[in-house]
């Protein structure tokens, strides 16, 4: 996951599954109130409708009608600043924001200000990497420390594949040096990872996917480098702990937690690698998902309107059935026509009419 300094979609109904376990989920009412749903309780938390709202695992930011920058965290509303805050940027478990151009975090309850100018800057679950233009150096934010990353890293594109020279994802951060060096950040410290350009890179939770400068096709995961194959696949793609790629021979194959899964002789279709899940159509056009080393079928179609976020997978299917795949079972949620659905991350919320809201999560209804 990449996130970058860009305008976002003020959503009316917003929702997550937080870190601690306690799953989040908000909406406007139609006195323009503003409800959240924190593990089965509603709590009223302001009046008018927010003009902005975001939504990670453990918080949720929103600038108020009056442009007042708050955040919803731990069961209460705390106000970070009134009309200063120009951006923000949510993910799991951090928070980035911009005061005209002073980059702030907010983690776990606590703010740190990073940087007085910054004009880049990629966050992740739980890093946060920047260009602190005070002393033009890169750096990067991890549970609660700063640390010099590098003074300049690659401007240009990785010209072979077409890629960023920097990507960041969850707890791990990928780049490319001045000097055309691989480096990762995992776990508070800086691994030189290639001494040569690489071809392309991938990055999911404790997991590197990258074609070293020999195009070998090799994964950085937990700290251990696996050489994959030994010719560069057609395609890959890096989630959780788990890399899906069409190998030089033609198969499609799973990496996942240490071991290669060879799903078939084919190209899937509709390919989809988020968080922990990959789903794909195959050659019959049937809708599957691998999951923590497991393959589902779960439709004799692959649905227009699917989305997913961590272990979760909704859609309505042919029968106008809202379905709900989640840690491994499969949920029909409701038949009842529905105006508007959302998923993030476990919990699948929707609306029937103008102000009936349900929330399903792990098998129950709300």
């Amino acid at each position: 996951m990449r996130l970058k300094a860009t305008a976002c979609l003020v959503f009316l109904v917003i929702y997550l599954h937080p870190a601690s376990g306690q799953p989040l989920s908000t909406y406007v009412n139609l006195q323009n109130q503003v409800m959240v749903w924190d593990n089965g309780m509603i709590r009223k938390v302001d009046y008018l409708q927010p003009i902005e709202v975001k939504v990670g695992r453990s918080a949720i930011p929103y600038i108020d009608n009056s442009r007042s920058f708050k955040i919803y965290y731990g069961g209460g509303v705390r106000m970070l600043n009134q009309g200063i805050t120009n951006e923000f940027n949510i993910s799991d478990n951090l928070i980035s924001f911009l005061n005209a151009r002073s980059l702030n975090v907010f983690d776990r309850g606590n703010v740190k200000h990073l940087s007085g100018i910054c004009e880049q800057y990629y966050l992740g679950d739980s890093v946060l990497l920047f260009l602190d233009g005070v002393r033009r150096e890169w750096k990067l934010y991890y549970n609660g420390e700063v640390y010099p990353v590098e003074n300049f890293l690659a401007a240009e594109a990785i010209t072979s594949s077409g890629g960023n020279a920097v990507k960041v994802s969850d707890n791990i951060a990928a780049y490319v040096n001045y000097a055309n060096q691989f480096r990762i950040f995992y776990l508070g410290h800086i691994i030189p990872q290639e001494e040569y350009l690489v071809q392309g890179f991938s990055v999911g939770r404790n997991t590197v996917a990258y074609l070293n400068a020999n195009r070998e096709f090799n994964v950085f995961h937990k700290g251990a480098t696996i050489k994959v194959e030994e010719f560069a696949p057609t395609m890959y793609k890096a989630g959780d702990d788990l890399v899906a790629f069409q190998s030089n021979d033609g198969y499609f194959k799973v990496f996942y937690n240490d071991s290669v899964y060879r799903i078939g002789f084919f190209t899937p279709n509709n390919l989809k690698v988020v968080d922990n899940i990959v789903a794909y159509q195959d050659p019959t056009g049937y809708l599957k998902v691998f999951y923590k080393g497991q393959i589902y079928t779960l439709e004799s179609f692959y649905p227009e309107n699917l989305e997913i976020k961590y272990h979760s997978l909704a859609y309505v299917n042919r029968a106008n059935v809202l379905r709900m795949f989640s840690e491994g079972e499969l949920y029909d949620v409701t038949s009842a026509s529905v105006d508007k659905w959302w998923l993030y991350y476990d919990v699948l919320q929707y609306q029937i009419g103008q102000n009936i809201f349900r929330i399903f999560y792990r098998g129950v209804e709300y």
